[in-house]
């Protein structure tokens, strides 16, 4: 290839010498190959490319494992502390709850004092019981019954405590601690009855407010005894009174009804 120096024109008719236009003769010019092979050796020379560094990069699992721990460790640590307070709420909840379950029984009072069955009876009813179980626990079945008429006296005028505070509440396991195997007694109707009737018909009495005797009287022979006396219901505030005699054998080392008698006070 050949260019004009005076017009700049390039021919590639190798067999031209002079330009077509203004007749300057003209000047070869290299191709553009021999050009870029003239350049690049020299322009290169002393040029030392950098070192070869691997692209970087994080792979899929590791970056999962890096976002998902977290929320592991944050679950469990949840239920742990769940747990924890399950736990706690358990031991205080279930004995509150266990103590509600226990029935209320109607209290019992000492024969000088006037007893409310439906309200503040109840702590000396429960204590009363315990000493007597306790006392009769103790007893050998073989002890001989006692003579001292103040001790019988005071002995079963605590188990007619019992006694009247088992009819009201319906105690049946009570009534049969009380009442001897072979006792018989009269029932509302005047038919007799025996301990079994007795249990199976007793029936629970909310009316009555509160109760107390009057006129104790003990008749003591051996093994047997007779204690009459009065007692008052107080139902709706009014005074109903009875007469009662209930009869007593000492047997395994404890005093058991054998008998009772109730007619309305006239």
């Amino acid at each position: 290839m050949k260019r004009c120096p005076t017009c700049n024109k390039t021919f590639t008719d190798p067999t031209l010498s002079y330009c077509i236009d203004d007749g300057t003769p003209l000047a070869a010019v290299p191709d553009a190959e021999d050009e870029l092979s003239q350049v690049g050796p020299e322009s290169s020379a002393g040029w030392v490319p950098p070192p070869y560094q691997p692209p970087s990069y994080k792979t899929p699992v590791e970056s999962s494992k890096r976002k998902t721990w977290p929320w592991v460790v944050g679950i469990f640590g949840v239920l742990f502390l769940a747990l924890i307070g399950i736990s706690a709420a358990a031991v205080f909840l279930i004995p509150r709850m266990v103590k509600k379950s226990n029935p209320v029984i109607i209290s019992r009072n000492d024969s000088n004092r006037e007893s409310d069955a439906n309200r503040t009876g109840n702590q000396n009813s429960n204590s009363e019981n315990t000493n007597n179980v306790e006392t009769n626990s103790n007893i050998n079945t073989n002890t001989p019954a006692p003579s001292d008429k103040d001790l019988v006296l005071n002995q079963l005028t605590n188990i007619e405590q019992e006694w009247t505070a088992a009819n009201l509440n319906a105690d049946k396991k009570k009534l049969g601690e009380i009442l001897a195997d072979d006792y018989v007694g009269p029932d509302g109707t005047g038919k007799m009855q025996g301990k079994a009737e007795y249990i199976h018909n007793v029936e629970r009495d909310t009316t009555v407010q509160r109760w107390e005797f009057e006129g104790l009287h003990l008749t003591l022979r051996g093994d047997r005894v007779t204690l009459a006396g009065k007692i008052h219901y107080w139902i709706d505030d009014k005074d109903v009174a009875y007469n009662f005699v209930d009869r007593f054998v000492w047997r395994d080392g404890r005093w058991q009804a054998t008998g009772s008698e109730v007619t309305p006070n006239q």
